[in-house]
């Protein structure tokens, strides 16, 4: 298995993760049933565009995007979803949806939802629909240097 630009980049940092492989999970939600873990310890990244700028929030698998309150949040005038199709041109490395939670990768900001906060351990996708990454909360914090916000609503 070949090492994802994720995993080069957290090698880098002398970061502490586990890689693990699992069936296809075409969903944040679809990764916590392969890992056994609860939703809310997997991360989703959802792409948006805040006033033409790019922006990469980071959410529990079981939260979505409040659109209004990231507005108020950024602050920005517009802020709409980015089209799926837009997706592999912005992240040229990764299968569509399997995208990693961490926008330094791609040259934007990571708004990471407060709701992560409590958790000892985070899973997200590495870039594949059947590799994923798990470290501490903390580590994530570390690599990924998001800007805390709330934004997210428990579905």
């Amino acid at each position: 298995m070949s090492h994802t630009r994720l995993q080069s980049f957290l090698d880098e940092l002398d970061a502490t993760y586990r890689v693990s492989h699992h069936d296809q999970a075409y969903t944040a939600q679809d990764l916590a049933m392969a890992e056994h873990i609860p939703g809310k310890q997997v991360i989703k990244p959802v792409l948006v565009q805040a006033d033409g700028q790019f922006v990469l929030c980071a959410l529990p698998a079981c939260y979505r995007v409040d659109l209004e309150e990231l507005k108020n949040q950024i602050p920005a005038r517009d802020v709409k979803l980015v089209d799926e199709h837009r997706l592999p041109e912005m992240f040229p490395d990764c299968e569509v949806g399997a995208e990693p939670p961490v926008g330094r990768l791609y040259g934007m900001v990571t708004l990471m939802d407060e709701s992560l906060t409590a958790d000892v351990h985070v899973t997200f996708q590495a870039g594949t629909h059947h590799q994923s990454v798990t470290m501490t909360l903390a580590e994530y914090r570390r690599v990924a240097q998001p800007e805390i916000a709330h934004f997210a609503r428990h579905v």
